[in-house]
């Protein structure tokens, strides 16, 4: 079986993005969390990445 993408319906804060990001690699959301947010201070541009995330990732059928 092939293993999909998806936006969490369960571990979500805003969107899913990133509780769907840490189902896919079977890891704690709050840690995908902390990375997400550490790296749009340090770098900026993931914000625009998670809205876009959002946007292409599927929710959970």
């Amino acid at each position: 079986m092939q293993k999909r993408l998806y936006r969490s319906k369960e571990n979500r804060m805003l969107g899913g993005v990133c509780g769907g990001i840490a189902e896919y690699f079977n890891v704690d959301p709050t840690i995908v969390r902390l990375i997400w947010a550490f790296a749009a201070i340090v770098w900026g541009s993931r914000i625009l990445a998670y809205i876009i995330g959002w946007i292409v990732i599927p929710e959970r059928p």
